[in-house]
């Protein structure tokens, strides 16, 4: 599928704020589940940013600005070809030890009352897809409103599955995968829509399986990821793939518009 992204963030600060240092997380990177056709991030001193890497394979821009008058703004958009794989990522090279994907965090806490009953064992691909299931049936906890946080900066979206919604199954998720010595994480990108769920900003989880490597579980539409899913970003937790950070902190809003043909 031929998708087109346009992903909008505005940035708002206190009067009389100085230096601004941008942290982007706008970046998706081609793989085997899609190749980044053409993209682009538009924000000021973005031609000056320092790029590189961070631990779990997301490309970063670093962008300073000084003398900010009034909102900050920052465009991302492009096209993304993806291929529909069943879920299966496989095992990217460069990327950590899957290991890492085990640890706890206050985001991805074992839901014990999720997992009370619940018969662990057998085929891990087969366990993974009623553990989904499960995850899914919840909907009055999971819908509980939760905002993106890191340091005390908070995130609203709008467009797309609702974030709340989406952040905390694919949260309880990997809380449920990793309390069964499943290797699971966050992973932050876009949806291509449909009759029964809007387009835009979404969230869903990845687990590991020995034999096919890293597998897209949705628990919003109950599926494996599809052609229709777009990767930009993945961590330990929500807060670990953020899309913009900055210092100092001030209230982010975000938007985006997403069309597949």
């Amino acid at each position: 599928m031929r998708i087109e992204i346009e992903h909008n963030l505005s940035l708002s600060l206190s009067p009389g704020s100085g230096q601004l240092l941008l942290h982007l997380l706008l970046t998706p990177g081609s793989g085997p589940t899609q190749t980044v056709e053409s993209w682009s991030v538009e924000a000021q001193g973005i031609g000056n940013a320092g790029r590189f890497t961070d631990a779990y394979g997301n490309g970063v821009h670093l962008v300073n600005q000084g003398r900010i008058e009034g909102d900050v703004t920052v465009a991302a958009r492009g096209v993304v070809v993806t291929r529909d794989t069943h879920g299966v990522l496989g095992r990217p090279e460069g990327e950590p030890v899957v290991a890492l994907y085990k640890r706890v965090t206050p985001l991805t806490p074992p839901p014990a009352e999720l997992l009370a009953g619940f018969e662990a064992g057998g085929n891990r691909l087969d366990m993974l897809h009623r553990l989904m299931a499960l995850v899914g049936e919840p909907r009055s906890a999971a819908q509980q409103t939760q905002m993106q946080a890191d340091g005390g900066q908070s995130q609203s979206q709008s467009q797309g599955e609702d974030p709340a919604t989406a952040e905390n199954l694919a949260h309880r998720f990997i809380g449920a995968a990793r309390s069964l010595d499943i290797p699971a994480r966050f992973v932050a990108g876009y949806l291509v829509g449909d009759d029964e769920h809007e387009g835009g900003l979404h969230a869903w989880a990845e687990a590991f399986d020995d034999r096919l490597g890293w597998i897209g579980f949705d628990p919003v539409l109950q599926l494996c990821a599809t052609e229709r899913h777009v990767r930009l970003a993945v961590g330990l937790n929500g807060a670990a793939a953020v899309s913009l950070r900055t210092v100092p902190v001030g209230e982010i809003s975000q938007s985006a518009v997403v069309t597949g043909t």
